[in-house]
């Protein structure tokens, strides 16, 4: 089998998977080892030897039956590096990369970047990673509920050489963390989908964690229990950013400004324009709500 006709059989099996089926077949491919894209570009008319066509279909196959293309690869990129990810956590997100850039550009402007940074809900660990990467004297603890989700984390700290840098623990929520409180940034994804929303078979995010996705009957059911410790988690001056789903961001902005009544409260919207995150700006102490140091737009 040529590349050519390998991509063409490949696209037309994936297409109705979701709809790119010619970008993932040509992902694959190239996963498969062996094919570059340039290859796949200038000479189509190339056979595929045995073992690069055998490893091809078995990856085609994983991926037509519906399972994510991060699943099946078993990375996904976030951030600009890449991450191992599979069933035990969620695929990184795209639009979750605005919650890094908010969390590093407010630390670099309070002169905190040597400070403390806390990822409630770790999963794969791309955030804390990212956050560690970006600013490497920054010092980075995770939370995660599940052991699980902990050991792709530190699996990619180590990937990413940051595995120092982020101290991991095993709790629910803040309770791991509060020790070492309070942290300059604090930043939360935790499961925010409405239980109605969840994804059923055959949609490929069904086959991410439920317990990673469902937040409940309107979605804020775990942030509900993490608020009443956000006052102890957050330091003066210090950034808190939350990220929900657009049905429920401004129920969440409500919640937070409850929480944190002196403290500048805003819904930031993501690359698509929908309600994502919820940022929290704590003032010094004795003084009043000033948002001015978060005010930017991410890029």
């Amino acid at each position: 089998m040529t590349i050519g006709e390998a991509l063409r059989d490949a696209a037309v099996r994936l297409e109705p998977v979701g709809g790119t089926g010619r970008l993932d077949a040509v992902f694959l491919l190239a996963h498969a080892g062996g094919v570059s894209r340039q290859e796949m570009i200038g000479h189509r008319e190339r056979e595929l030897t045995p073992d690069v066509a055998e490893r091809f279909e078995a990856l085609v196959a994983r991926r037509a039956s519906g399972v994510p293309l991060a699943y099946v690869t078993g990375e996904a990129g976030f951030y600009g590096r890449m991450f191992a990810v599979d069933s035990r956590v969620l695929v990184p997100r795209p639009e979750t990369e605005l919650a890094v850039e908010w969390a590093v550009r407010h630390l670099r402007a309070i002169g905190r970047e040597a400070g403390t940074a806390a990822d409630v809900g770790t999963g794969s660990g791309a955030i804390a990673v990212s956050l560690a990467c970006e600013l490497p004297e920054l010092n980075v603890y995770a939370s995660d509920t599940s052991q699980a989700a902990l050991a792709v984390a530190r699996g990619n700290a180590a990937r990413n050489d940051v595995f120092q840098h982020v101290t991991f623990l095993h709790g629910d929520l803040a309770a791991p963390l509060l020790s070492y409180a309070p942290f300059d940034c604090v930043v939360v994804n935790l499961p925010y989908v409405p239980t109605a929303q969840c994804a059923a078979a055959p949609d490929p995010v069904s086959f991410e964690p439920i317990v990673a996705r469902d937040g409940g009957p309107d979605g804020l059911a775990l942030y509900r229990r993490l608020l009443p410790d956000l006052p102890a988690l957050i330091a003066p001056r210090g950034i808190i950013v939350l990220e929900a789903a657009p049905v429920n961001a401004r129920a969440l902005e409500a919640l937070v400004r409850s929480a944190l009544p002196r403290s500048g409260v805003e819904t930031i919207r993501d690359y698509a324009e929908l309600d994502r995150f919820v940022v929290a700006v704590v003032p010094p102490q004795d003084e009043e709500p000033d948002l001015e140091a978060a005010r930017f737009i991410p890029t």
